[in-house]
């Protein structure tokens, strides 16, 4: 179940994310809203899953899901350029993940 707590929580990160983005510095009262309540939540289940999983694994897997989530979401909300270099750095970020979860 950790591990479950950890993907939603990272997936949430993505949700906070974007939604302060949408935010316009905290100017628009919706995304703001959005952006407090998916921010709880991510947090509370970091911390539920570090209950069982260690610091760092938990920690990175969850920066890495937001930090891939956000990038993909950029391109595709907000027209961000897509270039061989961040593609390279996301899939070395999917690479991290991937070997936390093995190294667990």
């Amino acid at each position: 179940m950790a591990w479950f707590y950890l993907v939603l929580a990272g997936l949430l990160e993505i949700v906070w994310a974007t939604a302060m983005k949408q935010s316009a510095g905290f100017t628009r009262i919706l995304p703001t809203g959005i952006m407090l309540v998916s921010m709880i939540a991510s947090f509370w289940l970091l911390a539920v899953a570090m209950r069982t999983l260690p610091l760092g694994t938990s920690y990175t897997v969850w920066v890495g899901i937001g930090a891939v989530g956000a990038f993909l979401l950029g391109i595709v909300l907000f027209g961000e350029p897509v270039t061989a270099t961040r593609l390279l750095a996301a899939g070395l970020i999917v690479a991290g993940i991937i070997t936390m979860k093995l190294a667990s």
